[in-house]
């Protein structure tokens, strides 16, 4: 059996077998939620999800700073603990059922809860009972004002938070845990690290010659990028900006990479999630804007216009204030929309499987089909987009970078001094 056949046959088995389990998975009173898997997968959380299961998580540590000022670290998996529980259907099932994390310190005791009906949904909060009659009103107070808004039976109480049908005081603890997205990001830094460091390294031990297999794929980029895209931009300035510019391109395109693997080391939405593109975003703007020239700020606080636009009212100075923050801002928001768009649209064709349920299993087969096909399609458009996504990122940087750097002042020396060149030696032949 070849592959190709091979590929079929498994493609008809779990057109045959993944109907009864979406089945099985969307039944219930409450159906599927859709959005609430959607940004389950694409969020951030306290844990790393084992594959193809809902319920086991790879525990990370936490880390948060009670009210009083006080540090607190412990694992995330003390945050719930496994339980057999019986849904509506009268079925048993594994669930992570969340539990409170008491911790004693100094002879005080502290309470965190991975908080679900709260202003801080799925954080660690610091909870503290409502011991006293004065907390107990105060709770009654904030709960009636609520009730008299049109927020409705299951209205959040600010304050509050509600864990096993009772309600405690909540504190929103500095937060510095190692979450799934930040253990990503470490594993990626390491990913870039390790790749160039080997090439540096071959580079060493083989100067005449150059690499093969994965080292000659790395070689290759670096060389597409840094002959063709930053020499061609900066010019003799390339020496100062290249670092810069290729991690920046390597470390987009890892964590690229590693948000399409499903199992561990894989499996988190960096780039899809605002934060780190507006972070890569900053570190632009300032790599922009303190390696201006003098020529680049006198543009911008007074550029060669006609003086009515610039003066009295500035006109163009805030329009040109205003486009050194545009750049970047599109930059961040330019590559968070195009990774978190592909992460969507992967989620959703293999949640039609389950939507699909309701019409019957030959429904369901065909949808199992289809979705699975256009899934693989999707993906692997998703590495050439992930490709493309760090290198236009790379791209628009080193041109905001040379229009910031130019000096047309020294540029027009260039210029006569090689026409001079041209004409002495037209003159010599």
């Amino acid at each position: 059996m070849n592959t190709r056949h091979f590929s079929i046959l498994l493609l008809l088995i779990t057109a045959f077998l993944l109907p009864s389990y979406a089945k099985a998975s969307g039944s219930g009173d409450e159906g599927l939620n859709v959005k609430e898997v959607m940004f389950h997968h694409l969020g951030d959380g306290y844990g790393w999800e084992v594959p193809f299961s809902h319920v086991y998580r790879i525990p990370l540590p936490v880390i948060v700073r009670a009210e009083d000022g006080s540090w607190h670290c412990f694992s995330s998996s003390r945050l719930s603990e496994i339980e057999r529980v019986v849904d509506a259907d009268g079925k048993e099932k594994t669930e992570a059922v969340p539990k409170i994390v008491s911790i004693t310190k100094n002879g005080k005791e502290y309470q965190f809860v991975l908080a679900h009906h709260s202003k801080h949904s799925n954080k660690v909060v610091q909870i503290f009972p409502l011991t006293t009659e004065s907390d107990k009103k105060a709770f009654l107070d904030a709960e009636a004002a609520v009730a008299a808004s049109d927020a409705g039976q299951d209205a959040i109480v600010d304050g509050y938070v509600e864990f096993d049908g009772t309600y405690y005081k909540e504190y929103k603890p500095l937060d510095i845990s190692i979450t799934k997205n930040v253990f990503a990001l470490l594993i990626a830094s390491v990913v870039v690290t390790l790749l160039v460091l080997g090439l540096a390294r071959y580079y060493a031990k083989h100067t005449d010659k150059t690499p093969r297999k994965g080292m000659g794929f790395v070689e290759l980029l670096v060389d597409f990028l840094y002959s063709g895209t930053i020499k061609s931009a900066l010019g003799d300035k390339t020496k100062k900006f290249a670092p810069y510019l290729l991690t920046c391109f390597f470390f987009i395109f890892v964590m690229n990479v590693l948000g399409l693997v499903v199992i561990f080391p894989g499996g988190a939405n960096l780039t899809g999630n605002i934060a780190v593109t507006l972070v890569l975003a900053v570190i632009a703007f300032f790599m922009i804007n303190i390696h201006g020239s003098k020529h680049y700020w006198k543009d911008i606080f007074w550029p060669d216009v006609p003086l009515w636009l610039k003066f009295p009212i500035p006109i163009m100075q805030f329009i040109e204030i205003f486009s050194m923050f545009t750049k970047p801002a599109a930059l961040c928001v330019r590559l968070f929309a195009n990774m978190m768009g592909g992460h969507m649209i992967v989620i959703t064709l293999i949640l039609l499987i389950f939507i699909f349920t309701a019409f019957g299993a030959v429904a369901t087969g065909a949808t199992v089909v289809v979705s699975i096909l256009f899934t693989l399609f999707m993906l692997a458009l998703d590495i050439l987009v992930s490709f493309i996504q760090a290198y236009v990122f790379t791209l628009l940087t080193t041109i905001f970078i040379s229009m910031s750097t130019e000096d047309p002042h020294a540029k027009h020396e260039e210029n006569v001094e090689h026409l001079s060149i041209e004409k002495g030696t037209a003159a010599t032949e």
